[in-house]
């Protein structure tokens, strides 16, 4: 009955819908502009024609979530609401939304289509949870379809939550996907969209969330970044298995933004908000600075792929980046105020124009790294600067067209290098002010325009040994050269 009742509704609504597409035109909604500016509107009535003169659902869903004890079935094709879904999980015990089978909500109001409130004010050790937080455990929500109509809409917000688990979501042109507000904790988003929002795919906002984790998603177009943690105090961050693209402008606009961002650089004086502990595995994370159509422009000028920027109080510390294919951006990876980081086993090509540039860095590791522009013609090169005890090693870099160095380090101290391939580069590494340098057994072959290594004369203890350097080594009266 409830298949039947359910095919019925979608006949009707098509009929409905089909009836009234002519009149897209004539309606004062999209000739005046009321909504749409960015053509979302246009889009939305070209999916769901007319969709404002959907009947509103919003008090009748709610009623339902509050008859059920928080337990929602959503099994109709479309269902338009113009005031957040409330989930109070104090007041449910619990929650759960449920969509079967290519269920859409539009959200033609401000603010979130679905607010998860919870009260737990503890960590994540059991000993911190009250009594009514347990009943508030794991609210779920899955198998729906966000569509923003409005402006000002958000897809899903999280606030005081404890175990909750977004699954098989979907998001598209609200203000952010995913919007986590104050204290959370072990959240889980698997096998999520998070498709061309207005700003951020998954925003993580001042809040205070131990264990996250971002699996087997898509995140992409949203034009203010993918995944964004902006100050707060976060541990346990684990993004796996996702496709993170083009999470920035789609034009010349100047930006900051990046697919990942961690950011706590606007706290600086304060260390109650940290970052740490993160892991980015097994992800493609890239474009789109090289499709402007036009070789001497650039799309999102000053995007990255992976940006973390830290704080000198309060460094962004234990990171792995692992297993990730990475291009396509003004700099794939950008650290800055950054320490404990494993940049290991990653595929790097196609930046416009840096590969990976670090700043005041402590004990950075980039290990078994691959450096290739493909097929376009690009400088890529790697840059440390203010960085103590830092590795490069075992590592190929490719083709990379700049003269200045395809590895810089400037004012760097205790940075081993050891075991890169550097091949038909138009210069090699460049070392400037720095010491207690070591160089051992990499190859060079087929530099173009300068010396496979260059030292300049504020160089210190330097260490070159068993390394392969066919176009020669500048030294520029280096003094204290070990060579063997």
């Amino acid at each position: 009955m409830r298949f039947f009742n359910r095919l019925l509704t979608r006949i009707g609504w098509g009929l409905c819908l089909g009836i009234t597409a002519f009149s897209f035109e004539c309606d004062p909604r999209m000739a005046c502009g009321q909504q749409g500016t960015d053509g979302v509107s246009q889009r939305l009535h070209a999916q769901v024609p007319r969709y404002w003169e959907l009947p509103d659902r919003t008090e009748e869903l709610q009623q339902k979530i509050e008859a059920s004890n928080g337990h929602l079935e959503l099994d109709e094709s479309y269902y338009r609401i113009t005031r957040p879904l409330i989930l109070d999980l104090a007041k449910l015990e619990g929650a759960s939304v449920e969509g079967s089978g290519g269920v859409r909500l539009i959200m033609d109001g401000p603010g979130p289509a679905f607010m998860i409130q919870g009260t737990h004010l503890g960590t994540a050790s059991p000993k911190s949870f009250e009594p009514n937080t347990w009943n508030q455990h794991m609210p779920i929500l899955e198998g729906v379809e966000i569509l923003g109509a409005s402006e000002q809409a958000i897809g899903i917000r999280l606030e005081g939550s404890v175990g909750a688990i977004l699954r098989g979501v979907a998001v598209r042109w609200c203000q952010h996907g995913v919007h986590l507000m104050g204290r959370n904790r072990n959240v889980i988003i698997s096998d999520c969209h998070f498709y061309e929002n207005k700003a951020i795919g998954i925003f993580l906002d001042d809040v205070n969330l131990h264990q996250i984790n971002v699996m087997g998603s898509h995140i992409s177009y949203n034009q203010g970044g993918g995944i964004v943690v902006q100050d707060g105090n976060v541990r346990n961050l684990q993004v796996t298995g996702c496709d993170i693209e083009a999470n920035m402008p789609f034009d010349e606009t100047a930006t900051r933004a990046a697919n990942i961002w961690i950011d706590v650089s606007g706290s600086n004086g304060d260390r109650r908000k940290s970052i740490a502990e993160v892991a980015i595995t097994g992800c493609t994370i890239q474009h789109s600075a090289n499709y402007s159509g036009d070789e001497d422009k650039t799309v999102a000028p000053g995007g990255a792929n992976i940006r973390l920027s830290g704080k000198e109080i309060y460094p962004i510390d234990s990171v792995t980046i692992s297993g990730n294919v990475i291009s396509d951006t003004t700099c794939n990876i950008d650290l800055l105020h950054v320490m404990d980081v494993a940049i290991a086993a990653n595929n790097f090509f196609a930046p416009k124009l840096q590969n990976i540039r670090v700043a005041h860095g402590n004990r950075v590791v980039l290990q078994g790294n691959t450096f290739n522009p493909r097929q376009f013609v690009r400088p890529g090169w790697i840059s440390l600067t203010d960085c103590t005890d830092c590795v490069i090693a075992n590592s190929t870099l490719h083709h990379l067209a700049t003269h200045e160095g395809a590895v810089r380090l400037l004012r760097c101290k205790g940075v081993a290098m050891n075991g890169l391939v550097v091949s038909e580069c138009d210069s090699g590494v460049r070392v400037q002010d720095s010491e207690n340098i070591m160089m051992v057994g990499c190859l060079f072959r087929g530099t173009k325009k300068g010396p496979d290594i260059s030292l300049d004369h504020d160089c210190r203890q330097i260490t070159l040994e068993a390394n392969q350097t066919p176009s020669g080594i500048a030294g520029h009266g280096v003094s204290e050269i070990s060579r063997e």
